[in-house]
């Protein structure tokens, strides 16, 4: 079964159309599909026109929470093997399903979309590179566009997973540190006919935090990685008292005419203080993995018209 998965913040002039193309296409598939739209809290007239719209999913937020908790809601409601994702205004374009899918089948666990013919502003696609690269360095994905909502996933890939913050972006780099096997291919993508896109600056500020992030939760543990600095800065401060012993002994410097004993203290609490953030750091992992299954989103309703 395949489920699609669509974000939608503000899209009134985009809906109905979206989801008459995706019906459409999943229909000459012929396999069994589902279609789910995510409301994220629009206000305007979003939510009156899916209501209007059949064979379609609606899961509807009390207000605007965000497209990466959209997206989680949309991956524990969807019933299909395989998970379609994309964006809501009408940019990414609904023929590339099959394209996607044909490529999990190759043995993939997730299929990102790339789209090399871009219509967007020159800053963002320069935004957009500097991410790719960044996260390239930091989790060992090499991807040329991270951003694409365009993507396939096996379900079972998201076990354990629960998303937060703007993790859906870099959600095949996320998989990709915990195992999955991850390729791209190349996808169609349109002018924005309708609607505002939601995209800003800040919104990337806030992407590689979270970027930084998924490194930390997959590939270290934050006692080891903090030890580390707590190690190497007790050892300058060790090395600053020897030399500040080996001057007082052969009375070269008394401990007053030299700045090395407030080093050696001053590096030696550094180091103390390194540690407790890795211990504490430590039981904040452990309280993330073992608390209960949360999320940081409210769902009012959630609709099925046949």
């Amino acid at each position: 079964m395949i489920s699609v998965i669509v974000p939608v913040y503000n899209e009134e002039d985009n809906v109905e159309e979206l989801h008459k193309r995706i019906y459409n296409e999943l229909e000459n598939i012929r396999d069994q599909f589902e279609i789910i739209f995510v409301d994220d809290g629009s206000s305007d007239g979003t939510f009156e026109k899916l209501k209007s719209l059949k064979s379609l999913k609606i899961i509807r937020f009390y207000r605007n929470f965000g497209q990466t908790s959209a997206m989680d809601a949309g991956f524990k409601s969807a019933g299909g093997d395989i998970i379609i994702t994309m964006d809501g205004d009408l940019q990414n374009d609904p023929s590339d399903i099959r394209k996607l899918i044909s490529k999990l089948n190759e043995g993939y666990d997730v299929v990102s979309g790339w789209r090399v013919d871009r219509h967007d502003a020159l800053a963002r696609k320069i935004l957009s590179r500097l991410a790719n690269w960044l996260t390239f360095k930091i989790t060992g994905l090499f991807l040329h566009d991270h951003a694409c909502a365009m993507k396939a996933y096996r379900k079972d890939v998201f076990k354990g997973v629960h998303l937060y913050g703007e993790m859906h972006v870099f959600l095949p780099a996320y998989l990709y540190l915990r195992g999955a096997k991850v390729a791209e291919i190349s996808v169609k993508h349109h002018e924005r006919k309708g609607g505002i896109s939601k995209h800003y600056f800040m919104k990337a500020v806030k992407d590689v935090s979270d970027l930084l992030t998924i490194k930390f939760l997959t590939q270290s543990r934050p006692l080891l990685v903090f030890a580390s600095g707590a190690f190497v800065t007790c050892c300058l401060g060790f090395l600053f008292g020897f030399v500040a012993i080996v001057l007082k002994l052969f009375s070269i410097r008394n401990f007053g005419q030299t700045p090395l004993p407030i080093m050696t203290v001053f590096f030696v609490i550094i180091g103390f203080l390194l540690f407790m953030m890795g211990f504490l750091g430590e039981l904040m992992i452990r309280i993330y993995c073992e608390s209960q299954n949360k999320t940081p989103y409210l769902v009012r309703e959630i609709l099925e018209n046949r």
